[in-house]
């Protein structure tokens, strides 16, 4: 085994300089702002020093290079350190820092992918280490490659349940190319965070985790340096390096005092601070970080096409949920990057037909949904995979403030949600999805699947590999015929008429179970001699308003829509806001009302008004009105 050089004497003083360099950047970064956190960075100043110019190794003038070893700043209102040492790297211009949170400038308040440096954005606390495990996961098992991956986190945000569904997921896929580094500065925001300096907890509890644990001065770079050359010859088990820090390291009259957090350094104390960190500084040895071994493979993710088209026939009964499986089994062939992951619901959302097919591209996260999605968004970064992540669409609440980071993150991740709405019937409503209409439209970068059929579900699978952004597929889980041809063309905020005639008395939009019930009702209706018009949005977010409206003009104004979600944030309220300015068309909605219960899926749909009889009853009733 390898023996541990320490460091010569000019390099720890380098190392120490260095770490004073990084506090007057972030102290003279905040005052200039008038905002921002200075004692945060301070705590972490020599954790930054040590990891930038000694330990990780990267190319100073291209950061997103795929052989570079990744850095996350889970603790993200520490910004101005990170912004420092790429500073300090040469990276980022010193000048800029002084720009720092301004409406002109991308160094903004906490890190977002707008710089090259940030992969994943931050400062909702507890999401880092989750983004992290899925780019170390992806560099030892899919890249194979050297880079490894340091995550940073405050111990305040240790109090957060998803960075233990971090530590338990890293562990369990023995993530030997990962490093997380907690700074434990004592206080949090508002008081001291609940272990303060208990280091011996901290030790226990991430070995109990199945971490290989050091506890260090986090301030002593020589124990840093030590630390984290350890932590590069242990196999099979990650690296949690747990440091004792100060909050406002080096700040004098401030060091570990409460109440310091968020505020920059009042402008009558600065000078002689920052004097006195500039007296510190004994040498200007240049520092430069190690150049990363060039053997990440080279990766193209642009066009992700199907092998073949869908094998189904009209007529022929199929769950949404299930074509969803098919397809994503489908699209790896297409692709060695396409990934699949699952919170151990893979037997029903069907995702297991992916692990099947591809057993190595397949990662079950267990039930911890929120560490999925940052997970999934870890693995899409750098465009090094296309990942798709399933689960009941009600549990991906669970992990709602991650997807609203993706969408800061620039994720371009997807989510697949099984089990929408009253129609899974029996199980009741702890397992219906009936909000993830409204979660997902609200997240400005996602589009929103809700395909009908099997062919319009494998279309929506290949539209959201090469679709920026977020994607959200909702799926169901009731078997409906198929509707469209194999040889069907789809495309995002494309509409289909499903169902016209030149005698159309209203516009009925349904998606998902209630398309199906909407064409029973035209059936129905048909027999009576009235016709109606039935359309299939396919992706609720864009809406095809131009068909909508069209159509609504073509059959007197009426539009009725029918949904099985709640009235609040779906389809309903998609179609209002795409005709507000139509004073001329009229909306009438129908949509779950209140919390359901168990029931057969025919027995709920009737008992909410969405089922093929209470489109019959709202046509006749709108038509005669």
């Amino acid at each position: 085994m390898a023996s541990y050089h320490k460091p010569d004497e000019k390099t720890i003083q380098g190392l120490k300089d260095m770490a004073n360099k990084l506090r007057i950047h972030s102290i003279k970064a905040t005052c200039a702002s008038n905002s921002g956190h200075p004692t945060s960075c301070c705590s972490a100043a020599e954790i930054m020093s040590v990891l930038f110019f000694n330990t990780m190794k990267y190319k100073t003038t291209d950061p997103r290079n795929a052989n570079n070893d990744r850095f996350i700043m889970s603790k993200g209102h520490a910004a101005p350190i990170l912004y420092a040492a790429w500073a300090e790297a040469g990276y980022v211009k010193e000048a800029d820092l002084l720009n720092l949170r301004k409406i002109d400038c991308e160094l903004e308040g906490h890190p977002t992918p707008k710089l090259a440096f940030v992969d994943v954005a931050t400062g909702s606390l507890g999401q880092g280490l989750g983004a992290a495990c899925g780019m170390a996961y992806t560099g030892k098992h899919f890249d194979k490659a050297s880079y490894r991956v340091y995550c940073l986190l405050g111990d305040g945000e240790s109090s957060e349940g998803a960075v233990w569904e971090a530590m338990a997921f890293a562990s369990h896929y023995q993530l030997d190319n990962l490093v997380a580094i907690f700074d434990v500065n004592r206080l949090g925001q508002s008081e001291a965070a609940p272990l303060k300096h208990d280091m011996e907890t901290y030790r226990k509890r991430c070995e109990a985790f199945g971490w290989n644990t050091y506890v260090v001065d986090g301030h002593d770079v020589e124990e840093l340096c030590k630390a984290l050359w350890q932590a590069q010859q242990v196999k099979d088990k990650p690296t949690a390096i747990v440091t004792k820090t100060f909050k406002g390291k080096g700040i004098q009259g401030v060091e570990d005092q409460d109440n310091w957090h968020g505020k920059p350094i009042p402008k009558d104390k600065v000078d002689a601070i920052l004097a006195d960190l500039q007296g510190q500084i004994q040498t200007n040895k240049l520092l430069c970080p190690e150049q990363p071994v060039e053997d990440s493979p080279k990766v193209d993710i642009s066009s992700m096409c199907m092998p073949c088209p869908p094998a189904y026939k009209i007529g022929e009964k199929m769950a949404t949920r299930r074509a969803y499986g098919i397809a994503l089994a489908k699209l790896g062939e297409a692709s060695d990057r396409v990934v699949a992951l699952d919170g151990d619901t893979k037997n029903s959302t069907f995702s297991d037909l992916f692990k099947k097919a591809h057993p190595d591209r397949f990662i079950e996260c267990f039930i911890a949904e929120q560490n999925m999605v940052s997970v999934a968004m870890g693995c899409a970064a750098r465009d090094r995979t296309v990942a798709f992540a399933s689960t009941f669409a009600a549990f991906l609440s669970r992990a709602y403030d991650h997807v609203r980071m993706g969408a800061i993150s620039q994720s371009n991740v997807n989510l697949c949600g099984s089990h929408c709405g009253v129609s899974i019937g029996e199980d009741g409503p702890s397992q219906m999805a009936l909000e993830d209409l409204a979660m997902f439209r609200a997240i400005p970068t996602c589009t929103v699947f809700y395909p009908s059929d099997a062919v319009s579900t494998e279309k929506a699978v290949e539209l959201s590999a090469n679709t920026k952004g977020i994607c959200f597929i909702r799926t169901s889980r009731p078997e409906t015929a198929v509707l469209y041809s194999p040889g069907e063309k789809f495309e995002v905020g494309q509409a289909k008429v499903v169902r016209q005639s030149d005698s159309d008395k209203v516009t009925v939009i349904g998606a998902g179970v209630t398309l199906h019930e909407a064409l029973t009702a035209a059936d129905e209706l048909a027999k009576e001699g009235i016709n109606i018009r039935v359309i299939d949005p396919f992706t609720i977010k864009p809406l095809d308003a131009e068909t909508i409206i069209s159509s609504a003009r073509a059959t007197g104004g009426r539009i009725i829509t029918v949904e099985d979600h709640y009235r609040e944030g779906g389809l309903g309220e998609a179609v209002c806001g795409a005709v507000a300015e139509e004073p001329t068309i009229l909306v009438q909605r129908l949509a779950v009302s209140h919390v359901p219960q168990s029931g057969k899926p025919t027995e709920l749909l009737h008992m909410f008004g969405i089922s093929a009889k209470s489109i019959v009853s709202a046509v006749k009733s709108t038509f005669a009105n």
